[in-house]
């Protein structure tokens, strides 16, 4: 159902507001570039500092903009189970191709109920569902049996599954668990090689904010099978990958969207703060091998 670049898109804000104008230009961009989806209100989209009538709104900008040419896959998690819904519930309405939701974070939750959350989510929000396992951030690992469990519950509705456990194996685990039509894509650029390798159809990626179409032709080769040609744009890509986490995200990409895109603002909501020189100077490095700047 999702395959390719997929970008987990940074948010512009200028002067604590929402940048729409930039936010605008940086889809279009992503689009002509070969960006095979978007992400907004994701972890890099800041998602965490909206008010729940911001992300709505930004999420209805976003499926606006790409206007049908690449499908919105909305961010709609939150740890208040009815807060996504609610979520949910907007991007349906807004036109989103499907929704991208982590379990609950901060809470806790036991299989039990990282179960329960995502069966109120499919049962009543209308889209279908793309798990985000990032337990690095929600603390909330979606164990390879719960999350065969919520596929085999609703395998209509639970479509796939944005992998940034960082751990390899999920992905042959996951495909032996849940079958291979369910879409396993990388939430981590620096591991997207051999997690296509394995068996992923795609990544949701950071660096594709910064470099769409080197992005876009590495995920191409990769599906082709090509995987020389895709060796060589990870060893091209990489230092700006690992760059890009050197500083609490999205701090850096944001630093290197200002630098490829003329007006994009740096700017971060607390707590996030700009990242310190020593980052910048890795992000700047890591354009220049990419061929950016």
């Amino acid at each position: 159902m999702f395959s390719g670049s997929i970008t987990a898109l940074a948010t512009p804000f200028r002067s604590g507001r929402f940048d729409e104008p930039q936010y605008r230009a940086l889809i279009d961009w992503q689009i002509e570039q070969g960006s095979s989806g978007l992400v907004p209100c994701g972890t890099t989209g800041e998602a965490a500092t909206m008010s729940i009538e911001e992300h709505n709104y930004v999420l209805s900008v976003c499926i606006d903009q790409a206007a049908g040419r690449v499908p919105v896959i909305a961010g709609c998690g939150s740890n208040d189970t009815a807060v996504a819904l609610d979520h949910m519930r907007a991007a349906k309405a807004a036109g989103a191709a499907a929704a991208l939701l982590v379990p609950p974070y901060y809470n806790r939750p036991n299989q039990e109920g990282v179960f329960r959350h995502f069966e109120k989510l499919a049962s009543e929000g209308g889209l279908p569902i793309v798990l985000y396992n990032v337990p690095a951030r929600t603390v909330t690992d979606i164990q390879v049996e719960t999350m065969a469990r919520i596929v085999a519950a609703f395998p209509e509705v639970i479509v796939g599954v944005k992998d940034a456990t960082g751990v390899l194996a999920r992905v042959s685990m996951q495909r032996a668990a849940c079958g291979e039509g369910f879409v396993q894509l990388s939430g981590n650029d620096d591991t997207a090689l051999a997690f296509m390798a394995m068996g992923g159809a795609g990544c949701i990626s950071v660096t594709a904010n910064v470099a769409p179409r080197l992005c876009a032709d590495f995920q191409a080769a990769c599906r082709a099978g090509d995987y020389t040609a895709a060796l060589e744009l990870q060893d091209r890509l990489f230092p700006l990958h690992s760059a890009l986490f050197s500083d609490a995200s999205p701090g850096p990409v944001k630093y290197a969207l200002s630098k490829v895109r003329a007006g994009f603002p740096d700017e971060l909501r607390l707590p996030m703060t700009p990242p310190c020189d020593a980052s910048k100077a890795l992000v700047d490095a890591g354009l220049e091998h990419a061929g950016l700047v």
